[in-house]
């Protein structure tokens, strides 16, 4: 099972006990199915928890009489669809009416009326993530999103998104394959979002996820920097070493003072080692600068004709 359905799991299985706000799920899971009206309601959904929990809604409100066709045996992926349709004309009308809607709408959008106050509000959002929600696996990504049909009501969603008080859902929008996508991607707006819709256990798992990214990614910081270090290291040594070498082929080595002496010794005896490692093992100790600054000398002495 994927960390979106997971997700929806959780989510279906806090079911609210007040009607006012199993009215509010039900709406929203309406305004996002396939097609609501006067004359039909068809839900479609690839969640088997999500259906059930859409099927208990409309005969526990309105005491619906369902046709479901739910997928074959076997079938995965977009296949395994679950479909829902109230067969009484009569009944679409009647739930259509309850949520004050009426045919002469020019388009679907969300009746503020239906939502008075917070509690509403997270109920309708919670409703709209079952219908059209997804979130991606935190080990891949993060990303939420709301897939809407119609672009106006994918605007009323982000607006009530954006209205949660105390999460500061900063929610962006986009058309993608004919649908309208209301989508977050920040890690930290993640959790709040989820949180806010009672999927408390997925958003601890974004959470420890994050922290084991971070800490990961600073770890292989730290280790690209030493490979980067001793990289710089060894190449500083190779030329330092060279310009020693040419010193004693063309016989100047001994003509250098005792102070670039000691430390071209040391420098051609201890290639791995740092500069400031090399300046502890003068005697006296100099430091790391103290030491460059000697062996660019050298450099340059047998860089010199």
């Amino acid at each position: 099972m994927s960390f979106s359905s997971d997700t929806k799991r959780e989510i279906c299985q806090k079911l609210s006990t007040r009607r006012e706000l199993q009215y509010c799920e039900l709406y929203a899971m309406l305004l996002l199915s396939k097609e609501f009206s006067s004359r039909e309601i068809i839900f479609k959904t690839e969640n088997e928890d999500t259906f059930s929990h859409f099927v208990f809604l409309l005969s526990q409100l309105f005491k619906a009489k369902c046709e479901v066709i739910a997928p074959m045996k076997g079938q995965s992926g977009r296949n395994r669809t679950f479909t829902v349709t109230v067969p009484s004309a009569d009944k679409c009308r009647k739930i259509f009416e309850h949520y004050g809607h009426d045919e002469r709408d020019v388009s679907l959008r969300v009746n503020r009326a239906n939502i008075d106050d917070e509690d509403q509000q997270r109920a309708f959002i919670r409703g709209a993530f079952l219908a059209g929600g997804s979130v991606t696996d935190p080990e891949k990504g993060y990303h939420l999103e709301f897939a809407v049909s119609r672009r106006n009501l994918c605007m009323d969603i982000s607006l009530l998104i954006r209205e949660i008080q105390d999460c500061r859902i900063m929610i962006k929008m986009m058309e993608r394959g004919g649908s309208y996508i209301a989508y977050v991607k920040d890690s930290e707006q993640i959790t709040d979002l989820l949180t806010y819709m009672g999927a408390v256990k997925a958003s601890m798992s974004v959470m420890g996820t994050k922290a084991l990214k971070d800490v990961r990614n600073a770890a292989n910081r730290r280790a690209n920097s030493e490979i980067a270090n001793l990289q710089k290291t060894a190449s500083a040594s190779a030329r330092q070493i060279k310009a020693i070498k040419k010193l004693r082929k063309d016989g100047r080595y001994n003509l250098l003072p005792d102070e670039l002496k000691k430390v071209a010794d040391i420098r051609y005896d201890y290639p791995e080692l740092t500069l400031r490692e090399l300046g502890a093992m003068l005697d006296p100790p100099i430091s790391r600068s103290g030491v460059n600054h000697r062996l660019e000398k050298i450099i340059r002495m047998a860089e010199e004709e």
